[in-house]
């Protein structure tokens, strides 16, 4: 059940609960024996408001319990022998509220305060101005209402800090999860990217040595090595939450273009409008988006020419990545990881991601990302 939902159940609850009340009230101060006089209307007006005001009894508990106790004091006073049953509800609901000492004291007055009003009705002497006050609320009544209020709101408590300890626990948990899928992927990756890595600087330095000329997908893969270590070491310092060094961002998008032609592919970068400050979460998305493209452009798409193009508007940034590759319009395009990372973090900043082929041949990935100057 949604919190709306329950909102409104409680709502035609406290009105039911309210009116309910209201009428027993009224039924059974018209069902009553006694003589009639000029403050029946007061009476039954009284008799109304003390039951109606049980609907505001969660929002202002307190105002609810000074209304229904006046109003049973002033129908005793018009002559009413009906029970401060309204008044019953509203301790126990400034008790569940935390209002222990105002219910308390308010009590006490009312112990005070409804023989009083008995006999300023003019229909009972002492005695039975005592002996109606005590059948119209009983300490017994009291004691009940209070003791229930107060162990529902310590539930309440209770099962509040329950709640809060396992968002704690959850946390935790999620943190040591973290830790673990650092530890599994320093593990697993780190030494197969290390002897990569080395390998090929070792057949660079050696092809120098001995004076011959180092083929281009060789320095490629040198290069590749390098920049997965610390993509790596960044990816693992962030699960950690030790991350020292910033992100890869909008200002390294030229160093992608230019590794792409590093591995003989013709890239062209092409920026336009006026740049302005933007959110980290599109800053890094860009760099992504743009990593990802060149990356299944020397993968998969057997291109030779590849363009970036990143427009700039006040509220929008657009991301165009175009390659002169195999796809052809006709082949629906088969989403791999990297193109479904590209569509979530685009759709996680609310933007919109089409990767497709394009009619002449060659594939296109656009991107427009919602900027928020204000941010």
């Amino acid at each position: 059940m949604s919190a709306g939902e329950a909102g409104v159940r409680a709502r035609v609850g406290d009105w039911f609960i309210a009116v309910g009340v209201a009428a027993a009230l009224l039924v059974t101060g018209v069902s009553g024996q006694r003589s009639a006089t000029n403050l029946d209307l007061l009476g039954y007006t009284l008799l109304s408001v003390g039951g109606l005001a049980l609907v505001a009894r969660r929002r202002a508990p307190v105002v609810v319990l000074a209304v229904t106790g006046l109003c049973a004091a002033g129908y005793q006073a018009a002559g009413f022998d009906v029970p401060a049953v309204a008044y019953l509800f509203a301790v126990y609901a400034a008790v569940r509220a935390g209002h222990r000492p105002v219910t308390v004291a308010a009590s006490v007055v009312m112990l005070a305060v409804l023989p009083l009003a008995a006999l300023l009705s003019g229909l009972h002497d002492t005695g039975q101005a005592f002996a109606q006050a005590r059948g119209a609320l009983e300490i017994a009544w009291l004691i009940a209402a209070g003791a229930a209020g107060e162990a529902l709101r310590q539930a309440e408590r209770r099962a509040d800090e329950a709640e809060r300890t396992r968002e704690e626990t959850a946390r935790r948990r999620a943190d040591q999860e973290r830790l673990r899928i650092a530890r599994e992927l320093h593990d697993s990756l780190t030494h197969q990217i290390s002897v990569i890595k080395v390998q090929a600087e070792v057949a660079v330095h050696v092809a120098r040595r001995r004076g011959q000329e180092v083929p281009p997908p060789l320095l490629a893969i040198q290069e590749a090595g390098r920049e997965a270590s610390r993509e790596l070491r960044a990816t693992l310092e962030a699960l950690r939450d030790d991350d020292t060094t910033p992100p890869r961002g909008l200002d390294d998008v030229p160093e992608l273009v230019e590794r792409a032609r590093g591995i003989g592919l013709v890239a062209t970068l092409t920026i336009e409008g006026q740049r302005h400050d933007v959110p980290a979460a599109v800053d890094r998305t860009v760099y992504r988006i743009v990593q990802e493209s060149l990356t299944n452009v020397a993968r998969h798409a057997g291109a030779a020419t590849a363009s970036v193009r990143i427009h700039w508007s006040p509220n929008t940034l657009a991301i165009r990545i175009d390659d002169d590759g195999k796809a052809a319009s006709a082949t629906a395009p088969v989403p791999g990881l990297g193109l479904l990372g590209m569509r979530e973090r685009v759709t996680a900043l609310g933007g919109r991601l089409c990767a497709e082929p394009r009619g002449g041949g060659g594939f296109t990935v656009q991107a427009e990302l919602p900027v928020d100057r204000t941010s």
